[in-house]
């Protein structure tokens, strides 16, 4: 599960409404994933929240054989994919890809973003095929 702090907690707040928000810049405009104080691109330490489109494209993915925790082990194998957002081409979020085959994944496949519901307040961003 998750644990929020003050950087991360309204991704978390977003991703349990069904929505998958992300920082932006408030000095160069850049959008900016994982989430953290400062921007990376200009050094400003103003940001606010934005609605993603949840929308992109697989920029890379990695199937998993072995359940690398316990609460995996009835989904092996399944693919984490590497998604290059709509919004920005350096844009990139990672997540499962459940509903897909792992033989199916291909770099280049079109997804949207989905999100499963852990427990009660906590959902965990997911992607899905969008082709």
């Amino acid at each position: 599960m998750p644990l929020p702090d003050a950087d991360t907690a309204p991704y978390w707040e977003a991703a349990a409404r069904g929505e998958l928000a992300l920082q932006r810049c408030d000095g160069c405009d850049a959008w900016r994933f994982p989430p953290r104080p400062g921007c990376p691109r200009c050094g400003s330490l103003a940001s606010r929240w934005e609605r993603a489109s949840g929308r992109g494209t697989v920029w890379s993915f990695v199937v998993v054989h072995g359940p690398v925790l316990p609460a995996f082990a009835e989904r092996v194998p399944f693919a984490v994919v590497l998604v290059e957002l709509d919004e920005d081409p350096r844009l990139r979020v990672v997540g499962n890809l459940p509903g897909v085959a792992p033989a199916r994944v291909r770099i280049g496949m079109r997804v949207e973003a989905c999100f499963e519901t852990v427990a009660d307040g906590v959902a965990l961003p997911q992607w899905r095929s969008a082709e």
